[in-house]
């Protein structure tokens, strides 16, 4: 028994640097994240900002921007993918938002997946383009020019923020729209400026710099209850009387596939609360009319759940519904 128990004694201290290596051996190859829109609207612009400041803990992370399905292709395939922290999702409150509004949970938004971080929030600007005449500046005189047309309000993905806004805005002003569905900000974007809608609820991450050269007007903030830092002029929904579903607040973030081992979330999440504070990023974020917000993985796990829980409440209060 003496003999077992040095031996035992002599083969603990190999144990440790295992373990260690164990923690310490993550990543094995290039992080690949998953976008589930387009390339070149909000949520892609904000997941390669989070990982560029990922990569000098991480090494090499790639962006797979798998659009379609409003974000469920992509969340499904990350959902699947091995929980080994090689495969990560960026992405946004369409997260909670599509299962609810489609009535179909192919993916569990908070068991399936365990939170890294979230980056920041946005508000949309509700934006009209030239198929809108040009004298048009407010909401008000937009609403008003409306009356007794069919209109075309475009959305970046079914079940989003813009499609129940732009569903809302629709429904409290007594207008007759048709929501046209979209793969992302940046196609929905080229059909406004091209007179094909007139207009919709976008970030300012994809739409800015076309607000800013003119070629779509500003008239109203939705999903906050302040007026955005870059367009002071331009009041909130709340401000014009519309209802409080308008101040519903969202969200960016990083996840990793339920089951990840916990030494890897957290070198992950280490990671992206360097990225989220760096002042450089939370400069780049303003610059984009995002507001910086990082939490860490627990209570951005506790927002999620809370958010979850407001969507439901709002889209069984409004009715909406989305086909799959």
């Amino acid at each position: 028994m003496a003999h077992l128990s040095r031996r035992a004694i002599l083969a603990a201290p190999l144990l440790l640097p295992l373990a260690a290596h164990a923690q310490t051996s993550y990543p094995s190859r290039p992080v690949r994240v998953i976008v589930p829109f387009p390339a070149g609207g909000g949520t892609d612009t904000w997941a390669r900002l989070a990982i560029e400041g990922m990569q000098p803990d991480i090494g090499t992370m790639l962006i797979d921007n798998r659009g379609g399905g409003n974000g469920l292709i992509g969340t499904e395939a990350a959902a699947k993918a091995e929980p080994d922290g090689h495969q990560l999702l960026f992405t946004i409150t369409t997260h909670v938002q599509v299962p609810v509004v489609m009535r179909r949970f192919t993916y569990d938004p908070i068991k399936d997946f365990t939170p890294i971080g979230r980056l920041s929030y946005t508000a949309l600007v509700f934006v009209v383009g030239p198929k809108v005449p040009a004298e048009i500046t407010t909401l008000q005189q937009f609403v008003e020019w409306s009356k007794g047309k069919d209109l075309s309000l475009g959305n970046y993905a079914a079940g989003s923020h813009g499609h129940a806004f732009a569903m809302m805005l629709a429904r409290e002003a007594k207008l007759k729209a048709v929501n046209v569905a979209y793969r992302g900000e940046n196609p929905m974007l080229q059909d406004m400026i091209g007179g094909t809608i007139e207009g919709g609820f976008h970030s300012m991450a994809a739409a800015g710099a076309m607000v800013r050269d003119g070629k779509l007007r500003p008239l109203a903030i939705a999903g906050t209850r302040e007026r955005s830092a870059s367009l002071p002029n331009v009041p909130t929904m709340i401000e014009l009387g519309y209802s409080d579903h308008f101040g519903f607040t969202g969200f960016s973030g990083l996840f990793a596939p339920a089951k990840t081992p916990q030494p890897v979330i957290d070198k992950l999440a280490a990671a992206f609360r360097t990225s989220a504070n760096k002042p450089e990023t939370k400069e780049k974020l303003v610059g984009m009319d995002t507001v910086p917000a990082y939490l860490p993985p627990d209570e951005f796990k506790v927002q999620m759940e809370k958010s979850l829980k407001q969507w439901t409440e709002m889209v069984e209060a409004l009715d909406l519904k989305m086909d799959g």
